[in-house]
């Protein structure tokens, strides 16, 4: 007999069926047992009257695994509306030993470090395991619109020779011998294969050796990264990550119905053209000094609650960032050249996605390292690639977790992440 999971359950009503999950919980009463079994779909109820039944339900512990073979039954008052009676209960291990907390419950009552130490099984409650999986239909909206848009995806190194952003924050190791780091970003790798592709994207992870303790950075964490040839300008790159958005958004909508109810989440509607304002105007609307060099997150803050109420929107980008805060390798704005044609996107007033047009001829990418007093030698092997023809081109990397922790309301990125690493964190 072929194995159902529980949300099939309700098309089998008469039948003898097999199922098989976790103990989630037990209701032992005088004359009957209530057995709810947890699989990866949901929850099933099974009813036990026979004694002998009643019996084997009562030696079970909670996230004992265990197989259930049962007739179908409806009942309004179940799980998915229907039950199981007759059951034959088979534990398919040994018993399990007690989790440190109920996973019954409606919420986890343990702390989030608790949760995080106990990550293998704090995962299985259904508020947890609904983030994940939140996750994972933004992962594949975000591929399916930009395979659409002709995309390739690649796969770029995560061990690299030199830094891509600065040396203060990178993870350094020992390759065979000679000095090496964690990859920061595809940056680099992704603009050359612009040279390859014109349109590429990557889904993978990055590492920021910075000793952040927030609730909003980790040490590794997945980028979702994206870079096109061919642009006019920054502008170009943003109409391109809006449709990314919403593809995301609309796949996490249908791939993810049942997760987004479970948290009690409505995904928020992206406009059509999302409310644009320059880096120095989104200061004044901020209260934030003339001369500040970059948005602080009460800045953010105050311009997500701006453009909710101006533009009724969850998303504002704020554009033309000073060239003192961006990479060597941005285009900085031809009407402006302190200013860069770079930008950021903020979702629900906190920043999501950095992005912007590049530099791609030889000689500019030699003047921008000049200016910044920085040698040519470390990205030799980058740079030179512009000797032999790069169109213009621009890109955007989107931070999965944040993106996640800001869509379900998540205070603490770490709890949309299955095993987190930051500062003090590197198990389990």
């Amino acid at each position: 007999m072929q194995r159902i999971l529980s949300t099939q359950l309700p098309a089998h009503v008469g039948a003898t069926v097999r199922i098989a999950g976790w103990v989630h919980r037990r209701r032992l009463l005088k004359s009957v047992a209530f057995l709810i079994v947890r699989d990866a779909a949901g929850l099933a109820q099974v009813v036990a009257t026979d004694p002998a039944a009643r019996a084997a339900v009562e030696e079970l512990t909670e996230e004992t695994v265990v197989e259930v073979t049962a007739t179908v039954v409806a009942n309004p008052a179940a799980p998915t509306g229907v039950e199981l009676i007759h059951p034959t209960v088979r534990p398919l291990g040994p018993p399990a030993a007690a989790p440190p907390f109920d996973l019954y419950r409606p919420a986890l009552t343990a702390t989030l470090p608790t949760q995080l130490d106990h990550a293998p099984v704090a995962l299985r409650h259904p508020l947890r395991s609904a983030a994940l999986r939140v996750s994972a239909a933004a992962v594949a909206g975000f591929r399916a619109t930009l395979d659409a848009r002709h995309f390739v995806e690649i796969h770029t190194p995560k061990v690299v020779a030199s830094s891509t952003e600065s040396g203060a924050n990178v993870f350094a190791l020992d390759w065979f011998g000679r000095p090496a780091y964690l990859a920061q970003s595809p940056q680099f790798y992704k603009q050359l294969m612009v040279g390859v592709f014109e349109r590429v994207y990557e889904v993978g992870p990055v590492f920021r050796a910075e000793p952040h303790d927030t609730a909003r950075h980790l040490a590794q964490y997945t980028s979702l990264d994206a870079e096109l040839g061919f642009v006019g300008d920054h502008t170009d790159v943003m109409v391109v990550l809006r449709d990314t958005l919403a593809g995301m958004l609309a796949t996490v909508a249908d791939r993810a119905g049942a997760a987004l109810a479970t948290l009690g989440v409505t995904v928020p509607p992206v406009p059509a053209r999302i409310p644009a304002v320059r880096f120095t105007e989104a200061l004044a609307i901020a209260g934030a000094p003339a001369d500040e060099p970059d948005l602080a997150p009460a800045h953010e803050r105050a311009l997500g609650e701006w453009a909710r109420r101006e533009h009724g929107s969850e998303f504002v980008f704020v554009t033309g960032y000073p060239m003192a805060k961006r990479p060597f390798y941005t285009h900085p704005d031809p009407a402006r050249p302190a200013y860069s044609n770079g930008f950021d996107l903020l979702f629900g007033g906190l920043e999501l996605v950095t992005g912007g047009q590049r530099l791609h001829r030889y000689d500019d990418y030699l003047a921008a390292l000049a200016a910044r007093g920085e040698p040519v030698e470390p990205v030799a092997g980058y740079v030179d690639a512009f000797r032999h023809g790069m169109p213009p081109h621009g890109g955007f990397a989107i931070g999965l977790e944040r993106f996640v922790a800001r869509l379900v309301g998540a205070a603490n990125v770490r709890e949309v992440t299955a095993f987190p690493r930051d500062l003090h964190r590197l198990t389990p």
